[in-house]
């Protein structure tokens, strides 16, 4: 293989010819595989998070299977998304699994990367891609979510709300120590609610993240949050954004938390961080999940809510309000009305009113249209 190309992730030289038989070469030769791809995707630019969840993928085919990628069979995937579905995996994480499988079999079966090489070499045969458009799961709705997940309704918000502002006040009133956490929480919530939040978007918040809006002067210094840890793009950098104060109590919410209660922490003021904790770190979006989670129990709300349920009322309810829709997708961060459509679950109530707001139009613009009738 001398004078062949060595891109990122091509076969090391430890596989070449005259180098002394391994070991254990069919693990070694897969370890070798897998820290190749990972490079492979490091060089495109991908996030740490999406290489390793790619990485658990394919290692959890290889225990499934007990064979290496040169002996997989297209059967030994459609075995593995049987198992699957059977332990009630969604379509979409289904098709994580064999999106992950179908890109690391054609990194490997790819002549420039020499893997082909090296097997045939060692092994007498080589990978070929076993997912096809006949075996995998097809990307054929706009969602593909549970259908009982959904925004909460208004009633739902203010219970969760006042809920979460009980436990403030009873925490408080017993003496616990554990009061100033739940009030964060609490404001973190709301926050999460009322600037239609990621969980990642949340947490990330810096108070230099929050500004002025001069077309809404009402809001004083909170008539915005710069949003610098959106979701990135598939390669690329976390996507910014700044999103407009909408609901004046939240600008109560938020300022209260800020000039009164965060820096009753250990250590908030050697930081900007918005929401820290009493370790001296940020609060994590599994905590805040855990926590939204515990409320929503104890109200016997649905269990298919989550913390993410938020956002989705967000947008459900500006949309209720009457505000436009490209306004809403663009505080959302959404590159596509499509997908903010998705987030929509407008009630029964509205959409009636807007039937009947229609039917009006329709029948005074008719009625303009003849004129009078003559009696």
């Amino acid at each position: 293989m001398s004078g062949s190309w060595r891109g990122p992730g091509s076969a090391p030289s430890l596989f070449v010819a005259g180098v002394a038989p391994l070991l254990r070469a069919d693990e070694q030769v897969f370890e070798a595989m897998l820290e190749g791809w990972s490079e492979q995707q490091r060089s495109r630019g991908l996030r740490t998070e999406t290489i390793d969840g790619r990485l658990l993928s394919v290692r959890r085919f290889q225990r499934f299977t007990a064979e290496w990628p040169w002996s997989w069979r297209p059967v030994d995937l459609e075995e593995f998304t049987s198992e699957l579905r059977g332990d009630r995996k969604s379509l979409a994480t289904v098709r994580s699994y064999q999106g992950a499988l179908r890109q690391f079999l054609d990194f490997v079966a790819d002549p420039r990367y020499e893997w082909s090489t090296v097997c045939d070499r060692l092994f007498a045969t080589h990978p070929t891609q076993i997912c096809f458009e006949w075996n995998t799961v097809v990307h054929v709705a706009d969602y593909e979510g549970r259908p009982a997940r959904r925004s909460l309704t208004p009633v739902e918000l203010q219970r969760l709300f006042d809920h979460a502002d009980e436990q403030v006040a009873a925490a408080r009133t017993a003496g616990r120590k554990g009061w100033l956490a739940a009030l964060r929480d609490s404001a973190a919530l709301k926050v999460a609610y009322a600037w239609g939040l990621r969980r990642r978007e949340l947490v990330m918040l810096e108070l230099a993240d929050i500004g002025s809006n001069p077309k809404a002067p009402e809001f004083g210094t909170y008539g915005v949050l710069y949003i610098r840890w959106g979701k990135a793009s598939r390669g690329g950098a976390p996507r910014r954004r700044s999103v407009l104060t909408v609901f004046p109590w939240s600008v109560r919410v938020l300022q209260q938390w800020v000039t009164e209660y965060r820096d009753l922490f250990d250590h908030a003021q050697q930081t900007g961080w918005l929401w820290p904790t009493e370790r001296s770190s940020r609060l994590s979006e599994v905590a805040l999940s855990a926590r939204f989670s515990r409320y929503r129990d104890e109200l016997d709300l649905p269990v298919e809510l989550s913390l993410h349920s938020l956002r989705h009322s967000y947008v459900t309810h500006l949309i209720e309000a009457g505000y436009d829709p490209l306004f809403v997708q663009q505080q959302v961060g959404h590159s596509y009305a499509s997908t903010t459509a998705l987030y929509t679950s407008v009630s029964a109530n509205y959409r009636s009113q807007t039937l009947r707001t229609m039917l009006d139009k329709t029948i005074a613009d008719a009625r303009a249209r003849t004129g009078p009738k003559e009696t």
